[in-house]
């Protein structure tokens, strides 16, 4: 057990760029396993790299784009990462989403910070509620949490999604009470906490974890209606890194292979095993009533944050234009109307996000919510349009994207030139050119970073469902009804 003050030691310098960020990383005592072994050193680790790389890139825009990447915060008095900081303006949310945009051209991955940035955005608005109503300081903590964070200008990762168990139960009725996360002890010093967190992006690149409950909660759930910030190197937290599709090619020598050898995501399962938080550090416990609050904020904020998705998108349009190019037949009528029809989705998804953005509102704390309704339509459009788009990547690509030999096949001296030979498109590409191209929309289709492109646009802040929950909740048809009926000149039914 550590005061506040220990907790904060290593911060005591502020993160400037993108080399900082990757030292800072180093040395850490973390329990951390892939593939079944522990990982002494997760920034040398080569599988774990790519995303630690990918969640630089947010440290380099900063630097590189300060009106993009960074903002003076009057929370810490500082200059600090946008991922750091709570939007008081309408256009603070618009800079937030082109910061998002950009992020996804540069890296085509997920780059893992957003979950943070918008559980900071609800417990900002939700503290401030539950103090207001119930005479709590969670606020104060909050603000001094931030503060501190804002001025180290360090990741704070997001941990919501609990492993669940048996849906049609509440928490509190799970065979296994491990099953969403708990408070397991109090004492005057703070409270331990117990569970599992499953899916979190970027865990394990993260400097500290905001915990949250995942679902609507009841007066049973108390123990289960917890939520503070932690240490990732805490003692009593493991990690265990998710696989990812061809997640292993880029340690079998090269860089083709992968497609984006460069950049990545990451998910982990993080347990917690008794770890202890300090008073200072929780700003809800047993709070139930406030639970579903938090969430419907958070999924606001984050389903909007899916407008990184057409940063992705102008990487995977970029590629499959390439690729056309690269076969001779970017003119051709019906590959220019594909090229079109990806372009179309893919603004249509910036639209509906930037248009939440532009229509938030404030929160009584002082923080915008983007709006409800357009968020979760943005959303809706990511679990769909990504695919389409896709799709089309590779109709235009061509099988070759799933059936080249590999790079090592390139450097043997006897087959090498025979592939160079028979795979190459028209006169003046160079065949590795067109193949590193097709193993990018390989990688961002089907491959590693499909993860972030494809299933988490599907899953990630809530399942296709969820958002049609929402939607039916705020369509308002009674009201469409009445202006049917008034222009119509028909009256309300009288049962």
């Amino acid at each position: 057990m550590q005061n506040v003050e220990a907790l904060w030691t290593d911060f005591s310098r502020p993160i400037i760029n993108a080399d900082d960020y990757i030292a800072s990383l180093r040395g850490r005592r973390m329990n951390v396993y892939f593939m079944g072994e522990r990982v002494p050193e997760p920034a040398d680790h080569p599988v774990i790299r790519p995303s630690i790389n990918a969640m630089a890139e947010t440290y380099r825009l900063a630097s590189e784009r300060p009106e993009l990447g960074s903002v003076r915060t009057e929370i810490g008095g500082c200059q600090t990462n946008r991922f750091l900081h709570v939007p008081t303006r309408a256009d603070e949310l618009v800079a937030k989403h082109e910061m998002q945009r950009e992020l996804g051209r540069r890296t085509g991955t997920c780059f893992q910070r957003c979950v943070g940035l918008d559980a900071i955005g609800a417990c900002h608005s939700v503290t401030f509620d539950i103090d207001a109503e119930r005479g709590t300081d969670y606020h104060q903590r909050f603000l001094a949490f931030l503060k501190r964070a804002q001025n180290a200008n360090i990741v704070i990762g997001g941990a919501m999604t609990d492993p669940k168990g048996d849906r049609s139960k509440a928490p509190h009725q799970q065979s296994d009470l491990d099953l969403f996360l708990r408070v397991v002890r109090r004492d005057d010093k703070g409270i331990y906490v117990s569970g599992a967190k499953l899916h979190q992006t970027g865990a394990v690149n993260s400097h500290w974890l905001i915990f949250m409950p995942t679902m609507r909660m009841t007066e049973a759930d108390r123990d289960w209606s917890v939520v503070g910030a932690v240490r990732v190197d805490a003692p009593g937290l493991t990690y265990v890194v998710g696989r990812q599709t061809n997640d292993t090619r880029v340690v079998d020598g090269g860089e083709l292979d992968a497609g984006n050898a460069r950049f990545a995501g990451q998910e982990a399962l993080i347990v917690f095993d008794n770890v202890f938080v300090p008073h200072e550090h929780v700003f809800m416990d047993g709070e139930w009533q406030y639970a579903a609050t938090l969430v419907e904020r958070f999924t606001t904020y984050h389903r909007s944050s899916y407008v990184c998705k057409t940063g992705l998108g102008d990487v995977l349009i970029g590629a499959a234009a390439e690729a056309a190019s690269h076969n001779g037949v970017e003119s051709v009528s019906h590959i220019k109307d594909k090229l079109v029809e990806m372009t179309h989705l893919n603004e249509t998804i910036y639209s509906s996000c930037m248009a939440a953005a532009y229509r938030s509102k404030p929160m009584a704390s002082g923080a915008y919510l983007n709006d409800e309704m357009l968020s979760n339509v943005a959303k809706h459009n990511v679990t769909r349009f990504p695919f389409e788009i896709s799709r089309l990547a590779q109709d235009i690509a061509g099988g070759l994207v799933v059936t080249m030999p590999s790079e090592k096949d390139l450097q043997n001296n006897e087959v090498g030139p025979l592939v160079r030979k028979f795979l190459q498109g028209r006169d003046g590409v160079d065949t590795v050119d067109r193949l590193r191209v097709l193993r990018l929309i390989e990688n961002m289709t089907i491959g590693r970073n499909a993860v972030g492109y494809l299933t988490e646009s599907l899953h990630g802040a809530g399942s296709p469902q969820a958002q049609r929950i929402q939607i039916a909740r705020g369509m308002k048809i009674e009201d469409k009804k009445a202006r049917a009926r008034a222009l119509a000149g028909s009256s309300a039914p009288k049962n």
